[in-house]
C-alpha cells in the first residue's frame, strides 16, 4: 500500500528548546505548500517524543500519507548524553533527513528509490511516472496527465470519453469518422449510439432509409430492392410488380413462370383438382395444365391388360396393336403369362398367345 504524509513541528517538544529557538529552524523546514494532497489530514499529524525527560528529544513521522517531509529536530539537555536514531531510505540506506520520502508497506523509500522501483511507465513517452504526477490508468496501462490524448488529433482525453482501437485512444469524434459507418445514402458518419439501418452491408440513417418512390422513411416495415434503389411494398406495386394471369393482382413475392406468363404460386393449379403445381410435374392440354393423376385418368390410353391409364410420360413403354395398348409389363401370353414384348404372337378374340400355346386352338 502506498501512501501520502507530510510531518510538522508538534507541540509536545515545546519543554525542550525554547520558542524563540524553534521558530527558526520550523522556517527552515519547509512546511507543506497549500494545494499539496491531503490539506484535510494535516491536524491529525502526531508527534512522538522518546527518551527520558529531560534528555534528547526526536519527532518523527507518523502519517497515513504517501508523501512527505522528515524533520530531525530537539537539543541534548545533559552534557555527555549522545542518542542517534536514523530515518533512512529503504532501499538505497540514504538518509532522509530534511527530505521527501515515500512510504510503501510502511517502509519509507526516497523519490528516486520509490520511482525506479515501483513508479508506472507512461504508454506515451515511456518516462516513469513521478510522485508528483497524476497516474491516469486504463486496463493497466498508465499515462501521464499530459501524455493522455486523442492519437490522432492530439486533444486531451482527461475527465472526456474516448475509444480504444487496436492500442490506440480515440477522443468520440476521430472514432466516428474513422471506424464509423458511413450513411449509404448521405455520405456522412453515423455516430455512435444513433439509430441506423442495415441491408446487405450497407447502412444508413434511420432517416436516410427512405423508398425511393414515396420519399417515406420504411423504418422497420418490409420493402424490396430494385436496380439498388428500395421502395416500400405499395409503390413496388404500383410501379414494378408483375401481375398475376390468373387473379391480375401484383405478384411480390413467390411467383412462377408459364409459358413467359407469371403467376402466383397459389394461383397456379391444376385444372381438374385445383391443386399447387408449383415445384410438381404436371402437362398441359390445350393450354390448361393438368397434375400427371388427373391428366391420365381423363386423357391417357387404358393398358388393355390392367385396365390402369398408359401415361407416356418419364419413358414409360408400352405396346400398340390394332388400336389397343399394353404396358411392357402386361403384353404377356393369356395362358402361360409368358412376355411377348420382341416375340411373335397370336390373337385370339381379345386375348393374345405365345406360339405355343396358338398351335392348340
Amino acid at each position: 500500500m502506498t501512501r501520502r504524509g507530510f510531518s510538522r513541528v508538534g507541540a509536545a517538544q515545546r519543554s525542550i528548546r525554547p520558542a524563540e529557538e524553534q521558530q527558526p529552524l520550523a522556517a527552515r523546514a519547509r512546511p507543506p505548500r497549500p494545494g499539496v494532497p491531503g490539506p484535510l489530514r494535516r491536524r491529525k499529524y502526531l508527534s512522538t517524543p522518546c527518551g527520558p525527560e529531560g534528555g534528547r528529544g526526536w519527532l518523527r513521522t507518523v502519517s497515513s500519507w504517501r508523501l512527505g517531509w522528515h524533520f530531525d529536530f530537539g537539543v541534548a539537555e545533559k552534557p555527555g548524553v549522545k542518542m542517534t536514531e536514523r530515518f533512512d531510505c529503504h532501499h538505497c540506506n540514504e538518509s532522509l533527513f530534511g527530505k521527501k520520502y515515500i512510504l510503501r508497506e510502511e517502509s519509507p523509500y526516497c523519490v528516486v528509490c520509490f520511482e525506479t522501483l515501483f513508479a508506472n511507465t507512461c504508454e506515451e513517452c515511456g518516462k516513469p511516472i513521478g510522485c508528483d504526477c497524476k497516474d491516469l490508468s486504463y486496463k493497466d496501462r498508465h499515462w501521464h496527465e499530459a501524455c493522455f490524448h486523442c492519437s490522432q488529433c492530439r486533444n486531451s482525453l482527461v475527465d472526456k470519453p474516448f475509444a480504444a482501437k487496436e492500442d490506440q485512444l480515440l477522443c468520440t469524434d476521430c472514432y466516428s469518422n474513422e471506424y464509423s459507418s458511413k450513411c449509404q445514402e448521405c455520405k456522412k458518419t453515423i455516430m455512435p449510439g444513433t439509430r441506423k439501418m442495415e441491408y446487405k452491408g450497407s447502412s444508413w440513417h434511420e432517416t436516410c432509409f427512405i423508398c425511393h418512390r414515396c420519399q417515406q422513411p420504411i423504418g422497420t416495415k418490409s420493402f424490396i430492392p430494385k436496380d439498388n434503389q428500395n421502395f416500400c411494398v405499395p409503390c413496388y406495386e404500383k410501379q414494378h410488380a408483375m401481375q398475376c394471369v390468373q387473379c391480375k393482382k401484383p405478384i411480390t413475392t413467390g411467383g412462377v413462370t408459364y409459358r413467359e406468363q407469371p403467376w402466383h404460386k397459389e394461383c397456379f393449379v391444376c385444372t381438374a383438382c385445383r391443386k399447387q403445381l408449383s415445384g410438381q410435374r404436371f402437362t398441359a392440354r390445350d393450354d390448361f395444365a393438368y397434375c400427371l393423376n388427373c391428366f391420365c385418368d381423363l386423357y391417357a390410353k387404358k393398358c388393355a391388360g390392367c385396365t390402369n391409364p398408359i401415361s407416356g410420360l418419364g419413358g414409360t413403354k408400352y405396346i400398340s396393336f390394332e388400336e389397343r395398348q399394353w404396358h411392357n409389363d402386361c403384353f404377356n401370353c393369356k395362358k402361360c403369362s409368358l412376355s411377348l414384348v420382341g416375340r411373335g404372337f397370336l390373337t385370339e378374340r381379345d386375348d393374345i398367345l405365345c406360339p405355343d400355346c396358338g398351335k392348340d386352338i
